[in-house]
């Protein structure tokens, strides 16, 4: 009855757990903002090493041959979705040390085998935790800018650009999920199972 009683005063279920997601945000954001410089690195570290396997078990079962595929006439095709997502963790990098990113003249990879793309997912993984091991108090309040051909087309310190990465890339591997699922192509465990694979 009690937890009837609470269910009534917040409205239901559905509106409890809005309320509960929303102190939970609340509370995120507010211990995010209280962090420092390093904790803030050493934290974001650790939440791309939990997203890394899964990433990484996605990009490993991309047959090469299905690179041109793409779902619609306007869509992306599978080949650069696969290496925007093993690219993703090299932005790190950039923002950390370089402070820039022109996406006109940056060099992106042109693989010929499913392992190349692996391998530069591997390789921008621990290049991104190799810059965030290094940062120190008041780097992150430095700009980032991204550039065109030179010209500067957003500027943010760099702590926000790097807070909206790892959900980018997560996006971009959710959306590589379904090409995948369109393709035949067995589907890891991410969060949970998933209709090819029972494990979490």
């Amino acid at each position: 009855m009690a937890a009837m009683k609470n269910l009534s005063q917040c409205g239901g279920i559905r509106r409890c757990r809005q309320q509960i997601s929303s102190q939970r945000f609340k509370f995120v954001v507010i211990k995010i903002k209280s962090m420092n410089d390093v904790e803030f690195a050493q934290a974001f570290a650790k939440e791309l090493e939990m997203e890394a396997p899964a990433t990484r078990h996605c990009l490993e079962r991309i047959p090469f041959e299905k690179f041109d595929w793409k779902p619609h006439e306007k869509s992306m095709n599978l080949g650069r979705l696969w290496v925007l997502v093993a690219e993703i963790p090299l932005w790190i990098k950039h923002m950390i040390e370089n402070s820039e990113i022109d996406f006109v003249t940056f060099q992106h990879l042109k693989p010929s085998s499913t392992a190349d793309v692996v391998g530069h997912f591997d390789k921008n993984v621990a290049g991104a935790k190799d810059a965030l091991s290094s940062v120190k108090e008041g780097d992150l309040d430095k700009i980032f800018y991204l550039k065109a051909n030179g010209q500067t087309v957003f500027s943010a310190p760099k702590r926000t650009n790097l807070d909206s990465t790892i959900n980018h890339m997560v996006h971009h591997r959710g959306q590589l999920s379904v090409y995948m699922r369109l393709n035949d192509i067995p589907v890891p465990s991410i969060y949970g199972p998933s209709a090819d694979d029972k494990g979490f």
